[in-house]
């Protein structure tokens, strides 16, 4: 790699899914967006927050339960959801799930 780009090939396969928790590793991060891997166990939450900057979410593997703003919706393999600046937001996992974030800072 020449530190002109990130190659993930098969990040589903990357993602590591505890047995019991959440967790999430830096894919990229610079001065303009950030991009984590998350895998989360089945029965897992991230309760309902906030972010001061736009933000996507990507889900590669599993079913989730989606909070946006006042809505409830279903994650699935292939789910995009673009959020805007300080949309509250939850997510909690059906099944394992293993998502992308990718955080629009500028």
């Amino acid at each position: 790699m020449d530190g002109n780009y990130i190659y993930v090939r098969e990040a589903r396969e990357q993602a590591r899914v505890p047995a019991n928790g959440i967790l999430s590793q830096s894919i990229q991060s610079d001065e303009k967006t950030k991009v984590i891997l998350f895998g989360f166990a089945a029965g897992q939450e991230l309760s309902a927050h906030t972010a001061p900057f736009p933000a996507t979410l990507t889900f590669l593997r599993g079913e989730a339960s989606l909070r946006l703003g006042g809505e409830e919706q279903e994650a699935v393999e292939g789910t995009f959801v673009y959020m805007r600046a300080n949309l509250e937001h939850g997510i909690k996992a059906k099944t394992d799930v293993v998502m992308i974030l990718t955080m629009i800072k500028a």
